[in-house]
């Protein structure tokens, strides 16, 4: 699943499923034809449509693209993003991460680091246990821990804050 948003004014969600794509739980038609490199040609609801992407940036996943000569921004969020945002961090921007807040309501387990520890991205910081499954909650990028707002034993609401960097 994808959350897409162009121009920062049109949001909506996509699903591809062995070939056929779905928008806001709706199944999508559409004849693509590639014309040259970066070049489009689509047939959408009896319109037609030539699209040429611009500029793409597959790490920040974001495209420009013109459209029957209208320039649009365009920006993917993969369920990867959506979940990083849930817990407060952005993938996008990882280097201004500053907390981490609980994606559920849960229980603290085990907390794998201290206040001061410098871990690196993908390190175990603890386990929240919701739903009676153990989620181990890992370091979105390489930072210091500055303090730990929890401890074992805990019940977290979702949103709350439970460790700053």
């Amino acid at each position: 699943m994808y959350r897409i948003k162009v121009n920062d004014k049109f949001d909506f969600e996509a699903k591809r499923n062995k070939g056929a794509l779905t928008v806001n739980g709706e199944q999508a038609t559409a004849d693509i034809q590639k014309l040259g490199k970066q070049g489009y040609h689509l047939l959408h609801n009896n319109a037609s449509y030539n699209a040429e992407v611009v500029s793409f940036d597959a790490e920040g996943k974001t495209a420009e693209i013109k459209v029957n000569g209208n320039t649009y921004q365009v920006s993917a969020q993969d369920q990867f993003d959506l979940l990083l945002d849930q817990l407060g961090m952005s993938s996008k921007d990882s280097s201004k991460i500053s907390e981490i807040k609980a994606p559920m309501p849960g229980l603290v387990l085990k907390i794998f680091v201290n206040d001061g520890d410098e871990v690196k991205k993908g390190d175990n910081l603890f386990i929240l246990e919701a739903m009676k499954m153990e989620n181990i909650i890992k370091a979105p990028a390489d930072v210091t821990i500055k303090a730990t707002k929890i401890k074992p034993g805990d019940k977290v609401e979702k949103g709350q804050v439970l460790m700053l960097f």
